[in-house]
């Protein structure tokens, strides 16, 4: 076969357009952090004057590594793992390690999705009733009273999670284009027009200005705080994305004349508008509960679960609007879960099928099935909501920053890859990566990760997290942490498949290693 008609083959079964692509990186970004997460810390971190680190951390730190990521997977023309290999026979454990983060990730991931879609429900009659809080952790989630894993099913959280994982893995098993970029082209405009219509009819509720004045009143004094700028690097690091993976992905799976930097500035810019306009609704909303209690909106501002399950039921409860508020954010929550998950799974399915050259639906169930059994049967019960805390508290402190900082700091300074991948970047982007980009990466961006991670270091160390016992802590929390790396370097010793080059393709023999969808490397 000629190697035209191997890059031919290759982007049909990849994304078919850039547009797929986009929308499919999109989709990554746009996550549950985007909607609960960022509106809190942008109003903790000084209202609008936290604009300016955001704006530093997504320009020095989230698009460069962005880029870095697109690089490696569009190069390498493979999963995490193949990418790191073709670097270097020893970097291959590193492309492991992101693989894992993202298994774990996936495991607790689909217990969230399949709350909102209860919540979804519930918005109709207000079954949370008068006090939400004692309603999540009681009637609906029966969290046990000793935080910890149980084998006690909870029937209303393990059937939608059934269904959350059935379909995630049909999507996954249609394929790159038929099914991830399908699905990101139909999800990603219908969670921008619902959460559009929620922001419209936030803003028309009485002290919506008032939750807006919170949210936008810059306190200049926050800028002094390095907290505030760690939480603002924090904040673009995890939402685009980056680091463990998924952008590696996706990126191997585009054509080879792809404008690459372009394509990252449409997906981060993207990102970053949905979580401001994400940010507008949720004050709008707190704003009405303020006014409508007598309290400062600061008495009434939450993050993650606490603001999704507990202060916006309080709210639905008193707004004029509430049936229909109800639908569209819990219903936006659903699509935007559901998005991220199918991309964090694929990092996994992608890995699998590089090393072994099995087919894309068998790929899938080699990894979903098992997937979904143990993120069923770990959070679909009463000790599930300690479990998933536990797990996406240390996953995310220490998992994704120590790897992320490993890696950029081996390719900058031990494979000294950074000056080839910028040339083969450039190429055919429309923003070229200069030195600004390559000191950026090998030394800007490792060493705020780095600081970061200490930070979060000192803080699980000086006392027990959310003071959960030890046993839970050390199982699903520094046993994780801990276990990955190694069991990550045992799937490094694993064979390859018969046929796969692993050297590195280089730019101007690319086509030769462009991928198809039935499961081998041409």
């Amino acid at each position: 076969m000629s190697s035209d008609e191997l890059t031919g083959a290759s982007e049909k079964k990849g994304f078919s357009t850039r547009k797929a692509f986009i929308f499919a990186a999109i989709g990554s970004a746009v996550g549950l952090g985007n909607i609960w997460r960022f509106p809190y810390v942008a109003y903790e971190g000084g209202g609008g004057a936290f604009v300016i680190p955001y704006l530093v951390a997504l320009l020095f730190a989230g698009i460069p590594l962005l880029f870095l990521d697109y690089a490696m997977g569009h190069r390498y023309r493979g999963s995490a793992p193949l990418a790191f290999r073709r670097v270097s026979r020893y970097g291959e454990w590193f492309g492991w390690w992101q693989v894992l983060i993202t298994v774990v990730i996936g495991i607790y991931y689909p217990a969230i999705i399949a709350w909102a879609i209860r919540y979804t429900g519930f918005s109709i009659d207000k079954a949370w009733g008068d006090d939400p809080e004692k309603f999540l952790f009681g009637s609906f989630l029966q969290a046990a009273k000793t935080p910890g894993p149980t084998f006690d099913v909870v029937p209303g959280v393990l059937v939608p999670m059934i269904i959350v994982w059935t379909i995630t893995l049909g999507v996954l098993a249609m394929g790159v284009q038929g099914g991830i970029g399908r699905t990101a082209v139909i999800f990603i405009p219908v969670l921008v027009i619902a959460f559009g219509a929620l922001v419209v009819v936030a803003l028309t509720l009485p002290g919506a200005t008032t939750g807006l004045n919170a949210l936008f009143t810059p306190e200049w004094g926050a800028l002094g705080d390095p907290s505030v700028w760690v939480s603002a690097f924090g904040q673009i690091f995890f939402s685009l994305s980056v680091g463990f993976g998924i952008m590696i992905t996706y990126a191997s799976y585009v054509g080879r004349k792809t404008d690459l930097t372009g394509s990252g500035s449409v997906v981060a810019f993207s990102n970053s508008g949905f979580e401001l306009f994400a940010g507008i609704g949720v004050f709008a909303v707190l704003g009405f509960l303020a006014t409508n209690t007598g309290q400062p909106v600061g008495e009434v501002v939450a993050d993650g679960i606490g603001l999704a399950f507990v202060a916006f039921p309080a709210i639905l409860n008193e707004a004029p609007a509430g049936v229909l508020l109800g639908l569209l954010f819990f219903g936006s929550l659903v699509v935007a879960g559901l998005t991220s998950l199918i991309s964090v799974v694929e990092v996994g399915i992608s890995a699998i099928r590089d090393k072994t050259g099995v087919g894309r639906v068998a790929g899938t169930m080699i990894l979903g099935l098992p997937m979904a059994v143990v993120s069923c049967v770990l959070l679909g019960t009463t000790g599930g909501v300690f479990v998933l805390d536990t797990m996406d508290n240390f996953i995310n402190s220490f998992g994704i920053l120590f790897v992320a900082a490993l890696s950029m700091l081996a390719l900058a300074w031990v494979w000294k890859r950074l000056p080839g991948l910028a040339e083969h970047v450039n190429a055919h982007s429309s923003i070229k990566l200069l030195g600004w980009w390559r000191w950026l990466v090998a030394l800007v961006v490792p060493a705020v990760l780095l600081v970061m991670l200490v930070l979060e270091l000192r803080k699980n160390l000086a006392e027990p997290y959310e003071g959960y016992p030890a046993e839970l802590l050390g199982v699903f929390g520094w046993g994780i942490v801990i276990a990955i790396p190694f069991l990550a370097m045992l799937l490094s010793l694993l064979p390859w498949q018969r046929g796969v080059d692993l050297e590195d393709p280089g730019s101007d023999q690319l086509d030769h290693a462009d991928r198809t969808d039935e499961g081998s490397l041409r």
